[in-house]
């Protein structure tokens, strides 16, 4: 029998075992260990335990960067010497050997003798139909494919084919567990080489080869044709929810599909009209299903946005051109010079990914909006990156901020800087957050930075033209009334 878990409501297995630890076998004992699971590991490949053990850390390192919320405790890594004692006990089996029909074959057929009566047992393949790897098993019925992507630990997709003598209720269960350890289960409808993802991955491998073939591009400009354009937008939206709908698909089909033949692959499905009323009800169903919260057009722009900054965080691809084209704006964007009063940044519109849980901008946005506001005044007095290559920089020692009242999604936001002291070393800021138009801020940060030199990397003397114009700013913003609260916990001493 299965063994019960304490709680009900927990899917996760209490202990897995494991038959193969290449890649994506690595990738399944990271991700099952990582959600606080027992695994036991077979592989009688040299080595096999110290390539698990790199997988397993380049998991923690990944997932310390995916969530902030806590994981439960690792679950223990057991290396066996023999299929039987892999799968003793175990409430699940995943096999990852590699993809010869007969090896996997023999393994499974082993693996269904020596588990639990009623143990999941599921193989990674990433094409052979689960009835050709059942055939050779006693008690086939808890037996199913499922297949992952790789790297297992993060890429949340994982396939699930039944074979001809899997009950319904293996799937059932299976797909309880993988989405309790953070994965979407897609069950596959009917068996078939391939499943769904690797055959849509191989049409457009085989594509991409021929063009290579014909040099009528190179793999660079394929995988920069892809990564910058479609791929982003099938990333966040799939490829069909943009048509919105059985009317929209039905109009895509007939302005879009095999109008042209410009690919290689040029046989398609009969396009008669009991299959454009197939793929409208299924557009219709897709609509109903997953409703949005927003306009398709507008979900889709913002999804897009989040996944382009999210990846200029990193600087590559996509999001290295978003970075340089934000730098070139930078350039562009006027001085923010107000004789009269505070240096004003250009007015953001607040976005709703600014927002917590209560819907109120949360103080990671504040600090950024002052971050924008430092940035322009470094802009101002020519603290770029010729000045911090050759003389210094200014480094944050300490914050505090202020929360005065909200701002809501689409609110216009303005960020008032004013220079409350400069000395040798130190530079003390304050920024006035608010909404356009009001008076009263939204918040308030104040900041203490210090100016290290670029050789000694010690706290040294601003220089030259910046530290003229940072005086000078100094002197105008003294003028100004002192803000409230200003030096209640930072003042210069």
């Amino acid at each position: 029998m299965v063994l019960e878990r304490s709680n009900p409501a927990d899917k996760r297995p209490r202990a897995v075992g494991l038959l193969g630890g290449g890649v994506i076998g690595g990738g399944w004992a990271a991700r099952f260990i990582l959600n606080g699971i027992k695994v036991r590991i077979y592989d009688p490949a040299p080595n096999a335990v110290e390539h698990v053990q790199k997988v397993i850390d380049s998991a923690r390192r990944a997932y310390r960067q995916l969530t902030p919320v806590w994981l439960p405790p690792e679950g223990a890594l057991t290396v066996v010497e023999s299929v039987a004692e892999a799968v003793r006990g175990v409430d699940l089996v995943q096999e990852s050997a590699p993809e010869r029909l007969e090896l996997k074959q023999h393994l499974l057929a082993e693996a269904a003798r020596a588990a639990p009566h009623g143990a999941l047992i599921c193989s990674s393949t990433s094409g052979f139909r689960p009835s050709l790897l059942q055939a050779e098993m006693e008690q086939p019925e808890f037996f199913l494919v499922a297949h992952p992507f790789q790297p297992v630990y993060l890429l949340p997709l994982v396939e699930l084919c039944a074979g001809e003598r899997t009950v319904s209720e293996a799937v059932e269960r299976a797909a309880a567990i993988y989405r309790a350890i953070g994965m979407h289960p897609l069950v596959v409808r009917k068996e078939i080489d391939g499943f769904i993802a690797n055959r849509l991955q191989d049409a457009i491998s085989r594509e991409a080869l021929w063009m290579v073939h014909d040099d009528v591009a190179t793999l660079q400009e394929i995988d920069d044709a892809v990564r910058y354009s479609w791929a982003l937008r099938r990333a966040v939206m799939g490829s069909y929810r943009m048509a919105n709908g059985g009317p929209g698909m039905r109009q895509s089909i007939a302005q879009w599909a095999f109008k042209w033949p410009w690919s290689r692959l040029t046989e398609k499905p009969d396009m008669d009209s009991d299959f454009l009323d197939k793929v409208a009800e299924q557009a219709d169903a897709q609509v109903k299903a997953d409703p949005l919260p927003l306009p398709t057009e507008q979900m889709r722009d913002d999804l897009l946005v989040a996944l382009l900054q999210a990846l200029s965080s990193q600087g590559y691809g996509p999001g290295e051109t978003l970075a340089n084209w934000e730098q070139e704006l930078r350039k562009l964007a006027p001085e923010p010079i107000n004789e009269s009063g505070p240096l004003r940044l250009p007015i953001l519109e607040v976005s709703a990914r600014w927002l917590d849980y209560n819907g109120h901008v949360t103080e990671r946005s504040y600090l950024q909006l002052s971050g924008f506001a430092l940035g322009k005044l470094f802009r101002h007095i020519g603290h770029d990156a010729d000045y911090r290559a050759k003389s210094g920089s200014y480094y944050t020692v300490e914050t505090h901020m202020c929360h005065l009242g909200e701002l809501h999604a689409g609110d216009r936001a303005e960020v008032l800087t004013q220079v409350l002291g400069v000395d040798d070393k130190r530079l003390h800021l304050f920024y006035v957050i608010r909404r356009e138009g009001d008076e009263k801020p939204a918040a308030t940060v104040e900041q203490m930075l210090i100016h290290v030199d670029a050789v000694t990397k010690r706290g040294g003397p601003v220089k030259g033209r910046v530290r003229e114009r940072l005086l000078d700013l100094a002197r105008r913003h003294a003028q100004l009334p002192r803000p409230e609260g200003a030096g209640a916990s930072i003042r210069m001493r």
